[in-house]
């Protein structure tokens, strides 16, 4: 693999972007000189001059043209391509590396353009094409998926013998103030949340109707919070690569007012994703709502409170039952002081930064297609605390 060029480029220069080039400074001596690039050559301005003594670089890029990525992947001789760009952009980006045979980084699985569905089949696809080029693609290194999936393969590793059950709980209980908005992009947040539930027991899927499963939940730090049954992308994986694994779920919480908020929205066709007419212009619900919602990179400097993202495994160890819970608290305050971003985009750059970092370093190093608990958890772990997610494992009671 083509890791001795040291030169970093990151595509994407949204909230997540900025945390990501923010933290690739801090470790400059691996990440070396840093190309920011995004369709939007103003916003990876503003991210450059936050850190005015950095080795940065900005670029222009369209992250739906494969010949424009490779291109720039060659000008810039990147040793690896960290993309945050959106998830619609997954594929051509891939196949610019592939091109070029550099190593690729994101932390969010492909979706389909318009269809309300995202899933890893196509970027799995890709597995002999990096192999046949000796790079690696490592898929979902952002915190859910990305963390969570380390946090499973830790227990794993070194808590059970097998384990049963998995319970993601992803707990943001942070106040921005505003009646309504999204703490990352609209179109994919709301996507996820009105979409029908999924989770999977026994060998298969079953589905469930939006946010029809709810428990409640006590979050360290934060206190018990409606946390409601979503599908999310980790779990497609996880089932493949657990031992043993019998039931997977994934939790989030949302308070009444965002719910409410989101039903009127669904009720009237805003989340909708197929153009509609109007006075003689095609506009896309959803696309509408976007721009007129606040902007969740203008979040920041307004967010209190914390998130606090964890796993609960049930198993076995030395044939005994066993239930412990390993969570990461992040403070919205705290984050913004240093990086500019409230913790839901901390919470995702810290880890992609995390995950090139091993890469860069040959410490995890294979060819192919990678999702992150196929890789060795401890050094990832050991980085979180060192990198600002300290996390903590708690022994629960039967």
């Amino acid at each position: 693999m083509s890791n001795n060029k040291k030169t970093t480029l990151i595509i994407g220069a949204g909230g997540v972007g900025r945390v990501v080039v923010h933290k690739c400074v801090q470790n400059a001596d691996v990440f070396g000189h840093i190309v920011l690039a995004s369709r939007t050559l103003s916003r990876c301005e503003t991210i450059k001059n936050e850190l005015p003594d950095a080795d940065i670089e900005i670029a222009s890029v369209d992250a739906d043209n494969t010949q424009e990525i490779i291109e720039l992947i060659n000008k810039v001789n990147a040793a690896i391509v960290i993309n945050v760009a959106l998830p619609y952009q997954d594929l051509t980006i891939m196949d610019a590396c592939i091109a070029t045979k550099t190593d690729y980084l994101d932390t969010a699985n492909y979706e389909h353009p318009d269809v309300a569905k995202f899933e890893y089949k196509l970027q799995w696809e890709r597995d002999a094409a990096f192999k046949e080029a000796n790079s690696m693609a490592l898929l979902g290194s952002g915190f859910d998926p990305g963390a969570t999936n380390m946090f499973c393969a830790y227990a794993q590793k070194h808590y059970f013998d097998e384990i049963h059950t998995i319970d993601i709980l992803d707990c943001n209980a942070g106040d921005h103030g505003y009646a309504f908005a999204t703490n990352f992009n609209p179109e994919i947040n709301l996507r996820e949340v009105s979409s029908n539930g999924r989770y999977w027991e026994e060998g298969k899927w079953i589905e469930t109707k939006p946010m029809e499963i709810k428990m409640v939940w006590d979050y360290p730090e934060v206190g018990p919070k409606d946390s409601y049954l979503l599908y999310h992308e980790e779990m497609e994986s996880l089932v493949k690569h657990i031992k043993g694994l019998k039931r997977i779920r994934f939790f989030m919480t949302f308070g009444e007012s965002y719910l409410t908020h989101m039903k009127c929205l669904e009720n009237v066709g805003m989340l909708g994703i197929e153009p509609v007419e109007h006075q003689g212009q095609k506009i896309v619900p959803m696309e509408f709502l976007k721009t007129l919602l606040p902007d969740p990179a203008s979040l920041g400097p307004r967010t209190k409170g914390k998130t606090n993202i964890g796993i609960v495994a049930e198993g076995i160890k030395d044939g005994k039952k066993r239930k412990i819970y390993i969570y990461q608290v992040s403070d919205h305050e705290k984050c913004f002081a240093e990086v500019n971003s409230q913790a839901v985009s901390y919470t995702t750059g810290v880890p992609a930064m995390i995950g090139a970092k091993l890469m860069l370093e040959g410490i995890w190093k294979r060819s192919g297609v990678l999702n992150m608990e196929e890789l060795d958890p401890d050094p990832f772990m050991e980085e979180m605390n060192k990198q600002g997610l300290p996390w903590q494992v708690k022994e629960l009671e039967l």
